[in-house]
Order: C-alpha cells, then sequence, then structure tokens
C-alpha cells in the first residue's frame, strides 16, 4: 500500500500530494502523513509548499464513516490552523474536487490555484452537520458574508470560474501545480489575520427564510447560517471554537446518522452499475407520451440512439413534439445551447409507427399505459422485430413482469425497468427481475441505469414492487383513519409536519384518483378477503367523478392552484362512518404520523422477508427518492431502527388488538426485536 501522502523538496520548494484514492478523503491516514509532509518542509527549510491531489480530486472531504467513532489525532481543524500559521507560504494547487475539509485545507493556504474544471463547496449541511474545520469563519472572511452564507447553508457546489470572480481561488491554470509554484502572493493578510466580513443582517435574513423553505425540519442548515453570521463580531478564534463545538454536537445526531446513511445507500446503489454488464448503444422505446418521451430524452442525453414507436402517424408527430419540448425547456433553463439541442434531436432520436422498419437495438423499453393485453402484444411485436439479443424492459408500475414475458423467445432477456416521473429528473428506478432474468441482462441494465445518474434498486415480482406496494400500504392504513376520525386535510397537514414533501390525499389528487381506483378494482379490494376494505375513495370516484386535479376536484376543491377542504368530501367520509357504525375520534398529528409510518416500516419489512427488496437501505431509497419521504429522517427503514425495533414491535401488536384486519407483525420484525439482531442481518441470513 502507498503512503496516502507524498512529499518531494527541490529548488527550494515543497510539494505535498494527496493520494487516498478514489477522492483524497481526510481519513486518519492522510492526516497523519499530512502532518509528518509539513514536518518534512520545515526540515527542508523550503521557501514554499505546494498542497496538491493526486488523480482527478484535490481533497473531496471529510471520510464520513469517521462520523460515528471518536475523533483520532492529528485533527484537521489542527492541521488547518498549522497550514494557516505556516511560516513559509503554503500554496492550493486545486486539481479537481476541493470539498468539505478539502476546501477548508486550501482556505487556509495564502493563495489558491484551480484546473477550470475544478468544483468547490461546502456541503456538510447535506450531511446534517456544519464545516467543523474553521469554514464558516474563513470563507466568509475572505469572500465575504452574503456569499458564504450561499454556499455554506445551501450546500452549494461551485465550478472554478465562479470561484475565481468570487474571490475564492486566485488563478485558474490547465497545470495548477506549476502554476503555483511561481504564483505571485496576493497583496492581502495572513490567512488568519483576514479582517471579519461587514455585518449583513438582510442576508442572513434572507438565508434564513430561504433554509427554512427549503430545508424545513432540518437542524444544520439554521445553525450553519448562526456560525457565518458570527464571523462578523465574533474573533476568529472564539467563531472556531463554536463551530467545533456545534460540528461535534450535530455530528451524533439523528439527522447526520440519517442523511449518511442515505449517502451511504446511494454509494451502493451506483456501485452496482460498475459490475459488468454489456454497453448500451441503440434503444427502442415504445410510447410517445410523457414517460416514453422523458426516457427517450434521457437516453440520448448519455449517447445513446433511440427510436420511439408509436402506432399512428399522429401519435409519432405527438412523440416528436414532446422530446422537442424537453430539449426546448433544456435550453431555456441554460442546461443546452439551441445548436447542440437541435444536433442532439437529428443524430439520437428517429420516430417509427409500427415495429416493421425498426433499427437493431440493444434493449427496447415499454412505456405503454397499465393494461396486461396491451403490453403483451407489444412484447410480441418487439420479439418478432429485434434481434434475440435485445434486452426487452417494461416501464410496468403494478403489473406482473413474469406475465407479461410469457411467450419471449429469450425470456432471461426480459426485466422491468420503473421510472419514476418526470423519467429525466427523477433519479429512482427499480430494477425488477423476472423470474427468468439472467444475471447478465440484470447487470447490463444496472451499468445502463448508473450510465443515466440513476439510483437504480433491484426488486423482486410483487404488486406494485417496493415503492407502490409500501405506498398502497400506506394509503389503506390513512383510510382506515379517515373512516374512524380524521379528515383528509388533517392527515396530509400532520404528514407533512413529519417531513413528507406532501400528504397522501395531495398526492392523490395530483396523480389522479382514477389511478388508484384502477387498482383496487383490479385486485378486487372490495371483496378481498383478509383486508379492511374503506369505501370512501372509490365513492369519491365513482358518486363524484372528481378525480383530482385535471378535473378541478378531488379529496380537495380548488381556488386556482391551492387546495382547500371540500365539505362534500368531508360529508361523504363522515357518513361513510355512520354507514360502518363507527363512533368517530379525535386523531393527534402525533398518532397519525405513527400510524401511517408505522405502516410502511411494516411492509417494508414484509418486502424484506419475502425477498422482494435486498436490503432495508433499498426501501430506504426508494422512498426517499420516490415518494416524498425526507431524506433527513433516512427513510422509514433507517427510522425504525433509529426509534429502535421493540418499540415498533409493540406498537404494531397494539395496532393488531385494535384492528386485526389491518395489521399483521412481519416475523422478521418480531425476530429483530427477540434478538437484538439488525433488519439487514436478518434479510442476509434468514
Amino acid at each position: 500500500m502507498t503512503d496516502p501522502v507524498r512529499f518531494t523538496a527541490q529548488r527550494g520548494i515543497a510539494r505535498i500530494t494527496i493520494d487516498n484514492p478514489p477522492v483524497n478523503v481526510t481519513a486518519q491516514p492522510v492526516r497523519a502523513g499530512l502532518s509528518a509532509a509539513l514536518d518534512a518542509a520545515l526540515a527542508a527549510g523550503v521557501s514554499r509548499v505546494v498542497l496538491t491531489g493526486a488523480g482527478r480530486a484535490f481533497v473531496a472531504g471529510a471520510d464520513a464513516k469517521e462520523f460515528d467513532a471518536p475523533p483520532v489525532a492529528p485533527h484537521l481543524p489542527d492541521l488547518v490552523a498549522r497550514i494557516a500559521a505556516f511560516p513559509v507560504p503554503v500554496i492550493a494547487a486545486i486539481n479537481g474536487a476541493a470539498l468539505g475539509g478539502g476546501l477548508e485545507l486550501a482556505l487556509a493556504c495564502a493563495a489558491r490555484v484551480a484546473v477550470p474544471g475544478a468544483t468547490l463547496g461546502l456541503p456538510e449541511v447535506t450531511l446534517g452537520v456544519v464545516p467543523g474545520a474553521g469554514g464558516t469563519q474563513r470563507l466568509p472572511r475572505l469572500v465575504g458574508l452574503a456569499p458564504a452564507l450561499a454556499l455554506i447553508s445551501e450546500g452549494r457546489v461551485i465550478g472554478a470560474a465562479e470561484a475565481l470572480n468570487l474571490g475564492l481561488v486566485d488563478a485558474l491554470a490547465d497545470d495548477p501545480v506549476a502554476a503555483a509554484e511561481t504564483l505571485a502572493l496576493p497583496a492581502r493578510p495572513a490567512p488568519d489575520a483576514l479582517p471579519a466580513p461587514a455585518p449583513d443582517p438582510a442576508a442572513v435574513e434572507a438565508a434564513r427564510a430561504q433554509a427554512a423553505k427549503r430545508a424545513k425540519g432540518q437542524v444544520a442548515p439554521g445553525l450553519a447560517i448562526d456560525l457565518v453570521a458570527a464571523s462578523a463580531t465574533l474573533p476568529l478564534a472564539e467563531g472556531l471554537a463554536c463551530e467545533r463545538e456545534t460540528f461535534l454536537s450535530l455530528k451524533t445526531s439523528d439527522q447526520a446518522a440519517a442523511l449518511r446513511h442515505v449517502f451511504f445507500a446511494e454509494r451502493a446503489a451506483l456501485a452496482r452499475g460498475r459490475a459488468g454488464g454489456a454497453a448500451i448503444d441503440t434503444a427502442v422505446v415504445v410510447g410517445g407520451g410523457t414517460m416514453g418521451a422523458a426516457i427517450a430524452y434521457a437516453l440520448a442525453g448519455v449517447g445513446v440512439s433511440v427510436a420511439l414507436v408509436e402506432t399512428d402517424a399522429a401519435g409519432a408527430e405527438r412523440a416528436r413534439a414532446n422530446v422537442a419540448t424537453l430539449y426546448a425547456e433544456a435550453v431555456a433553463r441554460g442546461k443546452s445551447s439551441p445548436e447542440a439541442a437541435e444536433a442532439a434531436q437529428a443524430a439520437r432520436h428517429s420516430y417509427h409507427v409500427g415495429y416493421a422498419d425498426l433499427p437493431p437495438a440493444d434493449i427496447a423499453i415499454e412505456a405503454v399505459f397499465e393494461d396486461l393485453a396491451v403490453k403483451k402484444q407489444v412484447f410480441a411485436a418487439l420479439d418478432a422485430a429485434l434481434p434475440e439479443t435485445a434486452i426487452l424492459a417494461t416501464n410496468t408500475s403494478y403489473l406482473n413482469p413474469d406475465r407479461i414475458a410469457e411467450g419471449l423467445r429469450n425470456p432471461g432477456r426480459f426485466l422491468g425497468l420503473h421510472f419514476f416521473s418526470p423519467a429525466h429528473v427523477m433519479k429512482l428506478v427499480e430494477v425488477i427481475r423476472a423470474a427468468t432474468t439472467t444475471p447478465e441482462t440484470l447487470a447490463t441494465v444496472l451499468r445502463l441505469t448508473a450510465r443515466l445518474g440513476k439510483i437504480a434498486v433491484p426488486a423482486g415480482v410483487c404488486d406494485g414492487f417496493i415503492g407502490n406496494r409500501i405506498l398502497t400500504r400506506y394509503r389503506q392504513i390513512c383510510d382506515v383513519m379517515l373512516i374512524e376520525g380524521a379528515l383528509p386535510a388533517q392527515i396530509d397537514a400532520a404528514l407533512r409536519g413529519f417531513g413528507m414533501a406532501m400528504g397522501p390525499y395531495e398526492v392523490q389528487d395530483l396523480s389522479g384518483l382514477d389511478i388508484a381506483h384502477a387498482n383496487r378494482k383490479r385486485m378486487g379490494w372490495k371483496t378481498k378477503p383478509g383486508i379492511r376494505y374503506i369505501p370512501i375513495a372509490d365513492r369519491i370516484v365513482e358518486e363524484t367523478g372528481r378525480l383530482g386535479r385535471k378535473t378541478g376536484a378531488g379529496w380537495y376543491d380548488y381556488e386556482g392552484a391551492k387546495p382547500v377542504p371540500s365539505a362534500a368530501i368531508n360529508q361523504i367520509v363522515t357518513s361513510e362512518s355512520a354507514r360502518a357504525g363507527i363512533t368517530r375520534r379525535p386523531f393527534s398529528d402525533d398518532e397519525i404520523v405513527a400510524r401511517a409510518i408505522t405502516a410502511m416500516i411494516e411492509e417494508g419489512a414484509r418486502l424484506l422477508e419475502e425477498g422482494i427488496a435486498e436490503s432495508p437501505s433499498d426501501i430506504d431509497l426508494v422512498l426517499v427518492h420516490g415518494y416524498g419521504f425526507p431524506r433527513w429522517r433516512g427513510g422509514p427503514m433507517h427510522y425504525a431502527e433509529r426509534l429502535g425495533l421493540p418499540g415498533i414491535r409493540t406498537r404494531i401488536e397494539t395496532f393488531m388488538a385494535e384492528d386485526p384486519l389491518s395489521w399483521a407483525l412481519p416475523d422478521i420484525l418480531r425476530r429483530a426485536a427477540e434478538t437484538g439482531r439488525s433488519l439487514s442481518d436478518l434479510a442476509r441470513t434468514p
């Protein structure tokens, strides 16, 4: 194993290179090596030190794995302070990402030179902490209070050109090491002698308002704002002490643990795409509506040539228009030039009526409406039109992929690819293993999803897979609370208060009440044994025709775009309680949250027990990225572990005693509560 820090000295200049692949995080061996390299620079009597990173990163932050353990010397704040006070100038040659602790190292340097493609930022709030090695105090002294507030409280990462404009870096150079060796030092005080920034109460209040809106419920952004604001009034030493105390208190918090959990789960999901599989260069997408056009656009965006299939010429033209709209939106947002958008549409998209003239393709993705017979017809046509080697993927949300695959020539090349709308924006995709899907097919599709930048979560076959199955259970328990005494607006408000992006009834109004109604009808819920059927939602669809926002009314009335509690809906709810002989009772917000989130946990445990989900963290990724579960709570399964599984078991048993039709304790939860083993452990070793 090579040393994580290398030291050389020539012509009176020392070069210290941090080499801790893949991104040079400041783990303890790096910190120890950096301390030793500074000692060596002193001993060598050099006149300048250049600090840089190996590979494509300068230093991409601290080692988040160390956050769960006590700090081990040498500590990063001490190294940063030593660099700031070093007797000869230390110049940061920023060769790539300088994030978190990496930027804090650079801020302590006398000057900074960056490669044009470098990225810089202090994204600690996205992990539930604040910068812990001087970032909240040194950055505002260098660039001013308002820019520092924006960067730190939002966790923003900026490019080198913006950093140069802010004064965060002093020069850009293709070879930052060579430039750092000869850079004329800027005429400003030493790093820790810079004056405090001017107070800016308006900027502080604006940052607080933005954080309250963007990061509702999260602790770290507000504390980061407090620390940056304090840089204008506190001496540097006092500000640094406050920052360190805040960092150490936050790093063991529930929110920080939850955000780290999601961070590592995302990394693990992306790593699946590096486990082999063939490259995908050509694709067919069947269906040019909102979903199909977005899938085609996303594929083209990573260089895949896409043939989009519709049933008739008018449909093909609508598909072309839908794709063109996505490119126009990218141009309007500054993500593409008009010329590049036009060139991409010409080079990577073709439109076809039927299947007769389809070019060969590595993968075909079906994105038509949820009808088993229609989907089977599509795949029969694709199977006949494409080479047997083509992967065939269905974008079904609920239907059984094994039924869809019946009769295919090569069923091992078939699977489900459940994108979330809008498919070019949403990062989540469920990859559904059909009974016949081969490991090679799965690996190839995971390689493609990684190329698309998606969080891919493998799932087995069941109704709704991971996300929609949990959503169905969650809504079921919310409907039980409706008939027993709650109202839609109260349930929605309570769950938003917990941190959900939207309440369940707001979501149904957005997606359309007819979709869930069709699924209940398909599953025969009215007569299905063993469940407690609540007819309220079906009555709304069947008796009133209120389907949500698309009809101007659903669970809510609407004043423009604003949802307003509906007296008509509340009357249906209360009348259904009376018809069932239920005396309605009050529900507190805490009880609503406890029952709704416990329903998610219970169903997630059942998915683990059945082998549908591979791990609790996969379930968490699906709920965080696809269903609005608050990232800072870590997902339902992480949340359950933090609450304590014995308590979850007791809660479910209490609910079971009241309502045995609606609640049941999964065996995996019982065993976890009894043995103290984690759900992850039990999912791997039944």
